[in-house]
């Protein structure tokens, strides 16, 4: 039985690894659950699943949650309140599903008091990857991937040695404007940034595929995580989103993990690694789905690849800076006060702008998090 941590459990993520806990109550217990403001939601899933650590880290959402904790449950407040239930809770992992910096002080709190960490949150490791798997090194801990990409990449590994492998390859779908003309890009609308073709998420993430800025983040976090440079992480477009990734081993074989659209897959074998169990999800039907294509992203058209490679090879606080510029883009863009290119130029501008640490400290990406959220406030002239 492994006891898990959930921080995130509102979220499509979270939810999902509430459908699997569902599945496999033999294997899986949630022992403490984290929100940030969903707290109406938080108190439901405490009590289908027996949960007494709770954390919700607005102030204002803990104080009105206070009067409405199951009886014996304890309530973890504030934005240090996340860290601290992952520090005075027992279990046996954490799975941080947290949007933004806000999940970076639990991920390190799970690995400083001996938990495996499962991460769903890119900003984890796009900020601070060296200072994560240096911990988890240090602690003897497991940092397994949930995110369907990588946790492909981790499946295919399995058996190898660094030294095997040529290069990794993340597929991307591609989003929805993948065949778009350039020139047509300034008329995107919102409402068609948010039609993904084939994955159902929230809208930043979808915002992100449809820009590639998602996939972008996924190379620097890939570089974390399986500890290759940048220049062995590739990204090929297969629009049908059936081959999650792929590994290119030094003899030209490729190995490769398939299955249907759902985060329930990567989220298990997360969970049950090492193990496969039984999940009840649907198996593929190969001669149903005819043919799978792959393509070469177009970099010029979405240059957000080019400029993760930039911050991943430059590496320091440049990373943190390109993924909180980002932020405040998709923002901008949902609130209609941009254009849909203006995402790329604004992170393109920030990026330029900023004086990199090479060797940050936590509060030295923290700080340069804070000072690229302000600086692209600044360029599109929003005071906040």
């Amino acid at each position: 039985m492994k006891r898990v941590i959930l921080l995130g459990s509102s979220g499509s993520i979270g939810e999902s690894t509430c459908k699997v806990a569902r599945a496999l109550p033999e294997k899986m217990k949630i022992v403490g659950l984290g929100v940030a403001k969903s707290t109406g939601r938080l108190l439901e899933q405490a009590k289908e699943f027996g949960v007494s650590s709770l954390a919700v880290s607005d102030p204002k959402a803990a104080e009105k949650t206070r009067p409405h904790l199951p009886k014996g449950a304890r309530l973890f407040e504030g934005p240090e309140g996340l860290a601290r239930m992952v520090e005075e809770t027992e279990a046996d992992m954490v799975l941080v599903a947290i949007v933004g910096t806000a999940g970076l002080a639990p991920a390190l709190a799970a690995l400083r008091t001996g938990k495996d960490l499962a991460v769903a949150s890119k900003e984890i490791l796009v900020l601070a990857g060296s200072a994560v798997m240096g911990e988890a090194k240090k602690r003897k801990r497991q940092v397994l991937p949930v995110d369907s990409e990588h946790n492909a990449i981790f499946q295919c590994l399995q058996g190898a040695n660094g030294k095997e492998v040529r290069k990794i390859i993340l597929t991307a779908s591609g989003g929805p404007f993948r065949q778009m003309p350039a020139k047509e890009m300034a008329k995107v609308t919102v409402a068609q940034a948010l039609k993904h073709p084939t994955w159902s998420m929230g809208k930043k993430i979808t915002i992100d595929s449809a820009t590639m800025f998602n996939k972008g983040l996924e190379m620097i976090e890939a570089h974390w995580l399986f500890g290759l440079p940048m220049a062995q992480v590739d990204v090929v477009v297969h629009p049908q989103s059936i081959v999650h990734s792929m590994v290119e081993f030094v003899d030209g074989s490729v190995l490769a993990q398939l299955s249907v659209t759902d985060m329930c897959f990567p989220i298990q074998y997360a969970i049950t690694y090492p193990e496969r169990r039984p999940s009840g999800l649907p198996p593929l039907d190969l001669p149903k789905l005819g043919a799978l294509t792959f393509e070469k992203p177009d970099e010029k058209r979405f240059p957000a690849l080019r400029l993760a490679r930039e911050a991943g090879e430059a590496g320091g606080t440049l990373p943190g800076v390109f993924n909180a510029a980002n932020e405040v883009a998709v923002e901008a863009f949902l609130d209609e006060k941009i254009p849909f290119p203006r995402i790329w130029e604004l992170v393109e501008s920030v990026m330029t702008s900023h004086r990199n640490i090479t060797e940050p400290d936590l509060p030295a990406i923290v700080a340069a998090d804070g000072w690229a959220r302000a600086e692209a406030r600044k360029k599109l002239g929003v005071v906040k």
